[in-house]
This record gives structure tokens, sequence and C-alpha cells, in this order.
């Protein structure tokens, strides 16, 4: 039986607080820290990328895809688990117990099993893939670069503090799942990749 987390204990009644007006927010477990710390600036972009995946949703759901609510499902499982991996970030390592929301490596599983899933059917590279061709291509390779950079934050703070490095391996596998879905859907309306050429315009 897997175990559950413990839902949220969250009230939203107000719009603004004013407890930030001076520049600092609190971690979970109270510790204050600036807004411009590397904790909160990874909140926001892992929010930025949630945000992103959330557009490419609204995109599937306006297209004719076969097996589009599997699709559609997927994502939106990731943005929930994205909510987990935030929560991490939000927690010193000595705030986090078992029963906190968080990702794990049965999370980074399913990523993987997605990208063999959806990656079977499209054909090998030769070259770097340029981003194009969709509107829905753009929005996962925006989603991409995006993820990286949540990689990379997390990467800086675990050099100055101890994090979880299952929030890395998981961003990476993300990053490859959308780049896998930037492809899959140009693939399934028949749209040409276009792939880098270094000596493009020098013919």
């Amino acid at each position: 039986m897997n175990k559950k987390f413990l839902k949220p204990k969250i009230k939203i009644n107000k719009v603004y607080t004013k407890t930030g007006d001076q520049g600092y927010t609190s971690l979970i477990g109270g510790k204050k820290v600036k807004k411009n710390s590397s904790r909160i600036c990874c909140f926001g972009k892992i929010d930025e990328l949630n945000v992103t995946i959330g557009s490419c949703v609204v995109c599937i759901n306006l297209l004719d895809i076969i097996n589009k609510n599997d699709f559609i499902l997927s994502l939106v499982k990731i943005q929930n688990d994205l909510f987990n991996l935030g929560n991490m970030i939000a927690t010193p390592i000595d705030n986090i117990n078992d029963m906190m929301p968080k990702i794990t490596i049965k999370s980074v599983k399913y990523l993987e099993e997605n990208i063999d899933k959806y990656n079977n059917d499209l054909s090998s590279l030769s070259s770097f893939v340029l981003p194009g061709g969709s509107e829905l291509n753009i929005r996962f390779h925006f989603a991409r670069t995006l993820c990286r950079e949540c990689e990379r934050i997390i990467v800086d703070i675990n050099e100055k503090e101890n994090i979880d490095l299952v929030t890395i391996k998981y961003l990476n596998r993300l990053s490859d799942l959308l780049f896998v879905w930037s492809r899959y859907v140009n693939a399934k309306f028949s749209i040409k990749e276009l792939t880098w050429d270094p000596n493009s315009g020098n013919n």
C-alpha cells in the first residue's frame, strides 16, 4: 500500500498579508530568508515551469490527438509533482519528515517510463533539433529550458547546504521528457523537424 503524504494545512482567504513587505519570507519551519535567496528564486522558477506546462495542457486540449487524455493526465501529474518538489526546496533538510509531500525515486521512474513510451516511435536523430514547427513544440521547448534552469539553481543550492539529490535527478529526467514530447507533438502532425546545420547560410 502506498504511503500517503500529509495534505498541506493551508487556508487562503486573503490575497495579501503584508508579511513580506520588508523583502523577507519564511521557509517551512519558520526560518526567515531574503526573497532573492537561492531557495526563493528556485520556487519562482519552478512556478514558472509549472505555468508553462499548464499552457501545454491547454494547447493539447484544443488539438485532435489520439490518447489525448493520457497525455494530459501525465502532464497534470507532473504539475503536482513539481509542487511536491517545491515543498522539498522550501524545507530546510532538518525540518523534513517522511509524511511531508515530496518526490521520490518512484517519481523519477514514472518520467523514465514516459520517455521510453513516447520516444519509442520517434526517428533517431543525427543532429540537434531546432525548436519550431508548431506552437506546442515551442511551449515544450520553453518548459525544457526552464526545467534546466531549475536544475542549475538546485545544484548551486546543494553546494552551500544539503538538498535531497532526487530533486536534481527528477529535473534532469523531466527535461529529457519535455524534449521527447516536443518531438512527439510535431511527429503527430507530420511536421518535419528542423535540425541544426552549422553551415546554414554559408553554402
